[in-house]
């Protein structure tokens, strides 16, 4: 049995050096926004003086300019390179949050949330595009599933830290809370600059284009193209199988919109469970993808893998809309138990998914424009799920066990779709992009490690 733990415990400690300083980063991250993120209802409507549904109005706004910016910033990493693009994110991110505690009233809230957003969606499009460019092929799912275990263990610190100024009832402790995110965020940045540079395009894909970290200017690009005799891939946008795939990865990502916002009110409104369950239904999630990303993601190493999983995801997300639609007509005590059963599965859904979207990342995407690839992708996504909030509540609070059965229904035929749509980007990979031989061992960057973290 020691053994066994000891074991599973290994397992969870990322393997090698550069995910182990990665998995940090992902720590720092989400430390520090799960610390401003647990008291924001609080400060925005209690410091900055907003209603509930004006803080709301404010993120729509600033969630369709994100939605506008994401494709050319994607863009943008391909020109600048995704490790100044991620460090300038982080940088002018912590930064942003000291201007929280100063803000009054709704246009300031508005001006400061778009810019926020876009800020975001630079740090988030360097670190995408950083994390797949510097990690050999062989690696980067099972990276990524420690970083998705880092990330929801620091959302958890973040939580406990909020938690914890919360309870202090103090709203001058509220007001100046995100200069801790600041300081947390001012580290985070510092630490990316430490990073090796990301293996350079060129050397990696011999007769390439030289669209490396920097990128070269526009026109010795093409010459050194047309001199190699290698005409550069059409872009992201003419991918009718990459966009399709993320639109129905955003589809089947709807996970959590059942995990956060209709189960949540379903059993408030349409059970007689008790409503202190929902702490153990999100307790529950969190533990399990901090615990099990590592486990869900082994064996991915394909296309067919991953459409393996989007099957499993589908099948977990059909369980969960069944378990919970029974819940209606049973007592408390089975109500709670099936609810939270729900809930467990549809984390199964989202673990499944997870493993999936990384191994499209790591095989469906230009490794020369893994930007515009991420950019294009973050559109296609938000395509395929921004209307999940709406409908799904609608279909499950208005209409019953006909609309949990349409709602199962939806994450079965995005599950379908993405079957051609992946092997039609894959077949548009083997057409258009170069061989990914990146060094078996990333190289070395400045300094005395050879190694970084998020």
């Amino acid at each position: 049995m020691p053994s066994r733990l000891g074991g599973f415990l290994g397992r969870l400690i990322p393997p090698t050096p550069l995910s182990r300083r990665l998995a940090m980063q992902s720590l720092l991250f989400a430390t520090g926004a799960g610390t401003f993120n647990t008291g924001s209802a609080v400060f925005f409507t209690q410091v900055v003086g907003l209603s509930a549904a004006k803080v709301g109005l404010g993120m729509t706004i600033a969630g369709v300019v994100a939605f506008l910016v994401a494709y050319p910033l994607g863009k943008l990493v391909d020109r600048i390179g995704s490790k100044p693009m991620w460090a300038l994110g982080a940088f002018l991110g912590a930064l942003m949050f000291a201007v929280w505690p100063w803000l009054h009233g709704f246009s300031q809230y508005v001006a400061m949330s778009i810019v926020f957003e876009v800020v975001n969606n630079i740090g988030q499009a360097g670190y995408n595009a950083y994390v797949l460019n510097v990690l050999p092929e062989r690696e980067r799912v099972e990276t990524q599933a420690h970083l998705y275990s880092a990330l929801n263990l620091g959302f958890t610190l973040g939580a406990v830290i909020g938690g914890i100024a919360l309870a202090f009832d103090n709203l001058t402790l509220i007001r100046w809370l995100p200069l801790l995110t600041t300081a947390i965020g001012l580290v985070n940045a510092v630490r990316i600059l430490r990073l090796p540079a990301p293996p350079d395009a060129a050397a990696s894909h011999p007769g390439a284009a030289p669209v490396a970290e920097p990128v070269a200017e526009p026109v010795a690009e093409a010459l050194a193209s047309i001199s190699a005799g290698t005409p550069q891939a059409p872009g992201a946008l003419r991918n009718g199988g990459w966009l399709a795939t993320s639109f129905f990865t955003g589809v089947l990502w709807t996970n959590q919109t059942l995990l956060n916002v209709v189960i949540p009110l379903w059993l408030v409104q349409r059970t007689d469970a008790p409503h202190w369950i929902l702490a153990w239904l999100f307790g529950t999630n969190t533990v399990l993808c901090i615990f099990l990303p590592q486990f869900t993601s082994r064996g991915v190493a394909s296309i067919g893998d991953a459409l393996r999983r989007v099957r499993w995801s589908s099948g977990f997300f059909v369980l969960s809309c069944l378990i919970t639609m029974a819940t209606h007509s049973v007592t408390a005590f089975w109500a709670a138990l099936l609810v939270w059963l729900g809930h467990v599965a549809v984390t199964g859904a989202e673990l499944a998914i997870g493993s999936s979207t990384w191994a499209f990342q790591a095989k469906l995407m230009d490794p020369l424009h893994r930007g515009e690839y991420g950019g294009a992708s973050e559109v296609a996504r938000t395509l395929g799920q921004w209307w999940a909030p709406a409908l799904y509540t609608w279909l499950a609070i208005e209409h019953g066990d006909v609309g949990w059965l349409v709602i199962a229904l939806i994450a079965v035929l995005a599950a379908v779709g993405m079957h051609p749509s992946a092997r039609a980007a894959e077949r548009f990979a083997h057409r258009h992009f170069p061989a990914d031989q990146r060094r078996p061992e990333p190289g070395v960057g400045p300094g005395p490690e050879a190694v970084g973290a998020h």
